[in-house]
């Protein structure tokens, strides 16, 4: 078989493998550790991902209404961006090894289908899998990395979401460096989300490899609990809320997709769903139904007071700060010196809870001005302490500006 002459000069001058040598154990990043940081991302990625409402059931039409609905409900206005198609989009390798989309799934291709996202002021992403097969058991890019990047390049994608099936004893850290270096040699700006599950600590080695990792299991659309190898929305929390202080920018911690609008919370849980999202700085990639939302699910997913806050320019993620019992606290810094604060109420009533400027790292003389993002209203100016009543399974989110 012959290879294109772009694959061959790529293998030329880049290896197929990473040397196992210069693969970090840790924090610590050798003098050698051969690629930096690629530039995109400052903020966290927001668009929308066909998984979590379609699944396999991914075809260009899909896309295209996806890509349509994404402008006319004004999502690309509140800022999202990607329309990123999910496992079940491939067909077979060619001759040359190039993988190709299924034909009777996307018969216009790829590349006719990028360049449409591309034509709505939007960016195309799209997924693959470090091992031999994807999750769903479609050609996995294992062996042929440099030749995927190629041909993602080709298409025009600006996303990739990088999955860890069938990968026996590969090693993450070497796999997703191989293809951060596929996808850099290409020299098309192409965002990087490692998703391995968070099985390595991914927090501890990628942020010079990729742009964002998922810190856990697949998320279910429910409250609590565990789903075979999905689980519900406050272990997914419980999981990030120690992780703030490896995110950045360029580099963030992946909780995993919204699942907000998809129906297996109340809209008081999704708000909740949304606003701890936007404290941890987290992705936000939708992953509803777009063509079809309610106006509840509509006003969450738009809105522009929470999003904010998510894509804070100084990119310093959220944590917890204080809890007791079902009440907690969660907070983080903002550009200017403000802090954006969440009451969450994890209990089956509604209860009072209150922070204290101490605990947010604040004076307590300041008088702060104190604004409801979920209300879209200004509260009374408060010094020393906040307070509010919080719904069950909700939250209060406020921002404290001196």
């Amino acid at each position: 078989m012959r290879l294109s002459a772009l694959l061959c000069a790529l293998l030329l001058l880049t290896p197929l493998t990473a040397r196992a040598d210069i693969v970090p154990t840790g924090t610590d990043r050798p003098a050698e550790w051969p690629t930096e940081g690629n530039g995109l991302a400052q903020t966290p990625p927001m668009g929308w991902n066909t998984w979590n409402k379609f699944a396999c059931d991914v075809n260009e039409q899909l896309i295209r209404g996806a890509a349509d609905a994404m402008v006319a409900t004004g999502m690309k206005d509140a800022g999202y961006e990607y329309i990123v198609i999910d496992d079940c989009w491939h067909g077979e390798r060619d001759a040359d090894g190039f993988i190709q989309p299924d034909p009777v799934r996307f018969p216009s291709g790829m590349k006719a289908l990028g360049d449409y996202i591309h034509s709505k002021g939007l960016k195309f992403g799209i997924y693959s899998d470090a091992g031999t097969k994807t999750c769903a058991g479609r050609p996995g890019s294992r062996g042929h990395e440099y030749q995927d990047a190629i041909q993602y390049a080709r298409w025009g994608v600006d996303y990739l979401k990088y999955d860890w099936c069938s990968t026996g004893t590969q090693d993450q850290r070497a796999s997703y460096l191989t293809m951060a270096l596929a996808l850099k040699a290409t020299g098309r700006d192409i965002v990087f989300s490692l998703c391995e599950w968070g099985s390595s600590q991914p927090w501890l080695w990628a942020t010079h490899i990729g742009n964002l990792w998922r810190t856990t299991g697949d998320i279910h659309d429910a409250w609590a609990g565990k789903f075979d190898y999905r689980i519900g929305l406050m272990d997914i929390v419980d999981l990030n809320a120690e992780l703030a202080p490896f995110a950045g920018p360029g580099h963030w911690n992946d909780p995993d997709m919204l699942q907000i609008g998809n129906g297996g919370m109340i809209t008081e849980e999704y708000r909740t769903h949304f606003s701890l999202w936007a404290m941890m700085a987290a992705p936000l990639m939708a992953g509803n139904d777009l063509a079809n939302m309610t106006p509840e699910i509509h006003e969450i997913l738009t809105n522009r007071e929470v999003i904010a806050v998510d894509q804070d320019a100084l990119g310093h993620a959220g944590g917890r700060t204080w809890k007791d019992g079902d009440k907690e606290v969660w907070s983080r810094p903002l550009v200017g010196g403000g802090r954006a604060v969440i009451l969450l109420n994890r209990g089956e009533t509604a209860q009072t809870i209150s922070v204290d400027w101490e605990t947010l790292g604040l004076p307590a003389a300041t008088r702060m001005a104190v604004r409801d993002l979920w209300a879209h209203r200004d509260l009374p100016a408060s010094r020393g302490s906040f307070s509010a009543q919080v719904p069950s399974h909700g939250v209060v989110m406020v921002t404290l500006k001196g």
